[in-house]
């Protein structure tokens, strides 16, 4: 069974690879973004779904 938190996990990394690339020139950069978006996306929803727990 697949659960939800590594299949946001894997949408998060496919959306920071697109944005990296997308938003970066060097290879040095798209790493350091790509690596910051994809840890805002893991952060911030777990946050959310911690606050959205009690609902």
């Amino acid at each position: 069974m697949v659960s939800h938190f590594l299949l946001m996990v894997v949408f998060s990394l496919f959306v920071a690879v697109v944005f990296a690339v997308l938003m970066r020139d060097t290879p040095r950069e798209q790493v350091r973004f790509g690596a910051a978006v994809f840890g805002g996306f893991i952060v911030s929803a777990l946050v959310l779904g911690w606050l959205m727990f009690p609902f």
